[in-house]
């Protein structure tokens, strides 16, 4: 029923992509591929190729087989001679006339690679498969399909020619649901990148015949794949853009071809507004009207930030610039069209005497100007000097949070809106546009205080937040004390034992001095061992920060905010910053300081780097941060600051970016009352119904949720030993599915502060029970590779404990010597349980035993650490030969992978595994043989390296 079901959706989707201009062709293998890959390329370049021709044309588009490389040789001409010695150009895909292609599709290809794979529908441009379509029959999760493709990727893709590496875009659906998503070639791949395609109002188009009448029409799948696939170089790797970008950036095409107005976009926070604004800015740039494209930002962290995003995405096309003569020179340049600067250097350029001499030659000259955040403070300034200095220019501005009428700051008695100053808004994506596609995460908002949302709540300890504001209570010693410990507290629970990291943002810089030194003092009385760190602007002084080079010393000091300058001593903030900064150096071994301005700034960028790469637990902040700075990473923020409108949902979008499967949401922990604030920042940016799809619902609400999905996991399986009764893989798969929905609620759960196992119907022994079994099946899907678990994304990292390590099992067997025989057997059970069912641990669970077996008995309990290390140093030399001796590996060049993999955590290419064996392969088996011998190599890892 499962075939003939998908079968019906793959001929009801044949016909009517035949119908919609396509020629259905028939193509059975990779012999007809290639017969037919030399008509369709005779055709569309309209010449005719000799065999010896065609040999020439494959052996170019053969050479490689990694994917960004085949998606460079699509859009690029070839140029070779043909047998009578004539210079002949072809190209493979029109990229300028999109719509002049040839257009075919066929069905169930088969190619034969580690495994035979036979795909479903094949979408031919020019005769190359540029798109790959999987179908699962209705009910199926899409993530089957998914998971489909990516086993096509490791089994089959690559072989013999690798034409199917050609692929740019990647179709999955199940007839209700369709999706699409570029070619992760051998990146690993990530089902969060997968997008639903919509119209411009942002409403879905899932069904497949629906998604296959507007996606897969000739003119606009030719589009996405010539003028919205994004080569991002850096990462080498095709990234297609979403919908609402795509909309974005036809909007503004539009209107510069077609008119002089302005405009402006409101993408919400997090809804990657650098590639929409990159791939504007590139269009706009190739347009023979337009003269200069000036990306401009308001601060140098983004300024940096962005200019190096941009060139990921297309190498040197930017030139950061580190002062405003750089700039000038940029703006003369002819062979520059595209200039990323900040709206500081900008304003410098157009306003003093010595740039303007060089700036004057290009007030008549047509510059389209798009600001990366359209309302911020200087920008009133920058606008009127840019519509008073230019003759020929458009602005368009991107926001996540405008400024409208309700949120607007007065200055010189005139409320500035993002309108007033761009004019028409071209395309909107709010926030919960956002979190309904899952572009970014829901928010868990928990008040701290006498708020109370729960009665009982640990949340309600002992400060005031109810209606009272003064200046006094609020910075009490006492109110800060329980401030720092509840952060101490809540901080392993809300990151997950630091698998994520936190900020703090406060009021003012005072508050943060307070906070910050009672914190170094709690770490140095051994109260917490928090890696902390902080950046506040100190006033503009010209003697406290000299200026090194033609460094514009305020365009940096514009990162810090006005309500940070007053009357407080500015050098007792700076020498109070200086000594936070020598205790940072101490921690990183680093050498920053306040004492020049490019160092400083060099330390901001520093601290953000190491956020996002998980080396600061928390950040203290009172302005900075807070807007434009993105770190996956960070999953949490703890606010003891009044917040309103788009400064709220600007510092709470710190926390939402999507990371995996274990970051469920952002954790805002505040310690003030600003629920209303909070609401009404949500009505004025979405909608006043929005409230239950951008914040987590109540914890009872959870409480209720995984009561039932326990419910629905014991219809399946009443007790964890049933598991062991399923006969077919089918009952496994309800169990693996019906057990994912309790570990993922699991996971919300967690992150409340009142979360126990005893406010829930399933026990915590017996939530463990059903992990180990649900380990075991994946452990099953992962040897089979025919068997439908092999298809289910488990999302082990759910399940993964961080505090279960190594170090935590050798403390728990130091407490097995002494103890009685009955309970010594009791207790090694528990922990080797403990073992199995941890995701990262499970591999060494048979050395642990054994150990526990052989050396246990004869090692005091003081040395147990240096015995285990002992003991697996020979384990690890044993498996090491045993491996070298049963692949016939050369020892020193597995030695030398084993190296490399530790240092750069980079898997090793197939290539590269099969280059450490003594007799190389033969070409067929090169395929088959590396997954082998990688599969065993990540097995050796896993065993000996990772805890």
């Amino acid at each position: 029923m499962t075939s003939q079901s998908e079968l019906i959706l793959e001929q009801n989707l044949i016909h009517q992509l035949t119908s919609n201009g396509y020629e259905k062709v028939t193509i059975l293998d990779e012999a007809d591929l290639l017969v037919n890959l030399k008509n369709q390329l005779e055709k569309h370049n309209n010449k005719v190729f000799s065999d010896s021709d065609f040999k020439q044309i494959l052996n170019h588009l053969t050479k490689t087989n990694n994917v960004f490389e085949k998606a460079l040789l699509l859009r690029d001409k070839f140029a070779f001679r043909n047998e009578a010695n004539e210079l002949v150009y072809i190209e493979f895909l029109n990229m300028d006339f999109w719509c002049q292609n040839e257009y075919q599709v066929t069905n169930q290809i088969t190619v034969e690679g580690t495994y035979k794979n036979r795909y479903d529908v094949t979408i031919l441009i020019n005769g190359l498969p540029l798109v790959q379509i999987e179908l699962k029959k209705t009910g199926l999760e899409l993530k089957e399909a998914y998971n489909q493709i990516d086993r096509y990727q490791k089994h089959s893709f690559s072989a013999n020619t690798g034409l199917f590496n050609f692929v740019q875009l990647f179709i999955i659906s199940n007839g209700v649901n369709t999706k699409y998503f570029s070619n992760f070639g051998n990146k690993k791949p990530d089902f969060k990148q997968t997008f639903f395609w919509t119209d411009d109002n942002n409403k879905r188009i899932s069904k497949l015949e629906d998604f296959a009448n507007v996606f897969l029409e000739k003119c606009h799948l030719s589009k996405m794949i010539t003028k919205y696939i994004v080569l991002h170089d850096t990462d080498k790797m095709l990234m297609v853009l979403r919908p609402y970008q795509f909309y974005a950036v036809e909007r503004i095409i539009d209107r510069v071809k077609n008119s002089n107005k302005n405009g402006y976009i409101w993408h919400t926070t997090g809804s990657g507004k650098t590639l929409t604004s990159f791939k504007a800015s590139q269009i706009l740039s190739q347009l023979p009207k337009v003269d200069k494209v000036v990306f401009c930002v308001d601060r140098q962290d983004l300024d940096y930030q962005t200019a190096k995003e941009f060139n990921a995405f297309k190498p040197d096309c930017i030139d950061p610039t580190n002062n405003t003569k750089n700039l000038v020179r940029q703006f003369n340049d002819n062979n520059n069209k595209l200039i990323v600067t900040t709206i500081q250097k900008l304003y410098n350029a157009t306003t003093r005497e010595h740039h303007l001499k060089t700036m004057n030659n290009l007030k008549d000259k047509k510059i389209v100007f798009i600001f990366d955040e359209c309302h911020r403070s200087q920008f009133g300034d920058t606008h009127k000097r840019i519509t008073q200095y230019f003759e020929n220019y458009q602005m368009f501005g991107f926001t996540g949070t405008p400024i409208f009428e309700k949120n607007a700051l007065s200055k010189n008695k005139q409320n500035q809106t993002t309108a007033s100053l761009f004019g028409e808004q071209l395309h909107s994506y709010v926030i919960t546009d956002a979190i309904k596609d899952e572009n970014v995460l829901r928010f868990s908002v928990e008040y701290v205080g006498r708020y109370r949302e729960k009665q009982d709540s640990q949340n309600e300890i002992d400060i005031e937040v109810e209606a009272i504001d003064t200046q006094e209570l609020l910075e009490s010693n006492e109110r800060i004390e329980k401030i720092a410990n509840y952060i101490i507290q809540q901080h392993p629970i809300k990151t997950q034992n630091k698998t994520f990291t936190a900020m703090f943002c406060v009021s003012s810089v005072e508050m943060l001095i307070k906070y910050y030194d009672l914190f170094l003092k709690l770490k140095k009385e051994g109260k917490h061992d928090l890696k902390m760190a902080t950046i506040f602007s100190f006033g503009t002084n010209d003697e406290m920060i000299s200026d090194v080079t033609d460094f514009d010393e305020q365009d940096f000091n514009s990162v810090a905010d006005r309500d940070e300058r007053d009357d407080y001593n500015s050098f007792h903030k700076r020498d109070k910053l200086e000594n936070y900064i020598e205790e940072y150096n101490k921690t990183f071994g680093s050498n920053w300081t306040t004492k020049s301005s490019e160092s400083f700034y060099s330390y901001y960028k520093d601290i953000a780097q190491k956020v996002r790469n998980k080396q600061v637990d928390l950040l203290f902040v009172v302005n900075m941060f807070l807007t434009g700075f993105d770190s996956k990473s960070l999953n949490t923020l703890f606010v003891d600051k009044n917040l309103k409108y788009h400064g709220l949902i600007q510092a709470y979008s710190r926390t939402n970016r999507i990371l995996g499967d274990k970051k469920s949401q952002g954790n805002i922990v505040v310690f003030r009352n600003l629920k209303k604030a909070t609401d009404d920042a949500i009505a004025l940016f979405s909608d006043k119904q929005a409230k239950e799809v951008i914040i987590l619902q109540p914890y009872e609400k959870y409480i209720e949720d995984i009561n039932e999905a326990y419910e629905k996991l014991k219809s399946v399986v009443p007790t964890s030993e049933s598991v062991d009764d399923l006969y077919t893989e089918e009952e496994e798969l309800e169990f693996v599915k019906a057990f994912r929905e309790v570990i993922r609620l699991k996971n919300i759960i967690s992150s409340f502060v009142d979360f126990t196992f005893e406010d829930i119907d399933l026990d915590e022994q017996e939530f463990d029970d059903y992990k180990s079994k649900y380990l075991d099946l994946s452990d099953k899907g992962k040897k089979v590779k025919t068997s439908i678990l092999n298809e289910v994304d488990f999302e082990l990292e759910l399940i993964h404990r961080d505090d279960i390590t190594v170090t935590y099992i050798l403390t728990l067997l130091a407490k097995l010597k002494g103890i009685t025989f009955a309970e010594k057997e009791k207790k090694q059970k528990e922990i080797l349980d403990l073992v199995s069912g941890d995701v990262k641990l499970r591999s060494k669970r048979e050395l642990i035993e054994r150990f526990i077996e052989e050396n246990l008995p004869l090692i005091d309990e003081n040395n147990i650490e240096e015995g285990y290390n002992s003991f697996m140093i020979v384990e690890q030399q044993k498996a090491f030969n045993q491996f070298v001796t049963d692949e016939k590996l050369n020892a020193d060049k597995l030695k030398k992978l084993t190296e490399d993999y530790l240092f750069s955590q980079r898997i090793p290419t197939k290539q590269e595994v099969v280059a450490v064996l003594e007799n190389q392969p033969s070409i067929l088996q090169r395929a088959t043989v590396g997954d082998t011998i990688l599969s065993k190599f990540l097995n050796f890892i896993d065993t000996f390296f990772n805890d």
